[in-house]
């Protein structure tokens, strides 16, 4: 499988009672949640890629790996950057970084990740709360409302394989990892979407947002050929047929694929599909592959 470019991960997963993201205020009693306008003119919710690279991140930190921390612009009116250091931390490797001084040095991310994009639409729920902090001091309590959501969300992570633990001619840092080094990241990267959760608004709106469902590939191009298959049927099921065809139109690129679902979570388990212990677990031994 030394031929491997990309691994592809295309992952469904149901919010029941969320604000995944918020987004600028409309009105001053008012918590938004960011949403886009798809063709029939209805909005969907979404959860921003710099949310889901953010809680990737926090996961590999849960996971035990050391980040690279932020620090100040050595410039005046610069921006603040990580330790710009891949060979020491994985986040800088993966998610790539920019340092904009007196000499640039930056790396573009081997990982390229989509919104979480809702199926389903907004439809105008709201959850009213109440600020009582102010009444100890005479004041009047704060009202506001925030949007809420409840419906199928779809997201999509690709990864170079060939760009992991290495640089570029002309990058200006150190980058020369080992294979089993490069193999450690990067199932710890799969740990993490395994384990997806994104820390923000979780105090009142706890969500799981862990895939429910994965369509993954194992790709001699780099290619997120899943980004758009992943449908629910007007009865709740998955629309296998559309995932197939896929399938069947980049079978020439395609070295290996895997599909899993949480038993149990359709109205009816689908017998194609795998167990998502079983689908990460090929996942794991395609990079096992690719590296080792």
């Amino acid at each position: 499988m030394m031929n491997a470019k990309a691994l592809t991960i295309t992952y469904l997963t149901r919010a029941s009672y969320a604000s995944l993201n918020g987004s600028d205020k409309e009105a001053d009693n008012i918590v938004s949640i960011k949403k886009i306008q798809k063709n029939d003119g209805k909005e969907y919710p979404y959860c921003s890629s710099q949310a889901v690279r953010r809680a990737l991140r926090e996961q590999l930190a849960v996971l035990g790996w050391e980040l690279s921390e932020t620090s100040e612009a050595k410039q005046k009116k610069g921006a603040a950057s990580t330790q710009c250091d891949p060979q020491r931390y994985i986040d800088d490797d993966l998610f790539g970084f920019m340092q904009a001084d007196a000499e640039t040095i930056k790396r573009t991310a081997p990982l390229r990740v989509s919104p979480i994009i809702s199926l389903d639409p907004y439809r105008g729920e709201m959850d009213f709360g109440t600020n009582y902090m102010s009444v100890k001091t005479g004041g009047n309590p704060n009202i506001f409302e925030t949007e809420i959501h409840s419906g199928n969300y779809v997201g999509t992570i690709m990864l170079e394989l060939d760009r992991v633990g290495e640089k570029s001619s002309g990058d200006k840092y150190e980058l020369h990892l080992t294979n089993e080094e490069k193999y450690k990241r990067v199932v710890a990267l799969c740990d993490a979407i395994q384990n997806l959760w994104t820390v923000g608004r979780q105090s009142r709106f706890l969500t799981d947002t862990s895939p429910k469902f994965v369509c993954a590939g194992l790709l001699k191009v780099k290619n997120p050929i899943f980004l758009e298959c992943i449908k629910i049927n007007a009865d709740g099921k998955l629309d296998y047929d559309l995932i197939k065809h896929t399938l069947d139109d980049y079978a020439s690129q395609v070295i290996d694929y895997a599909i899993g679902e949480r038993k149990g979570f359709f109205p009816e388990d689908n017998p194609q599909f795998s167990s998502l212990a079983e689908c990460f677990e090929k996942i794991k031994e395609w990079l096992r592959n690719v590296y080792c």
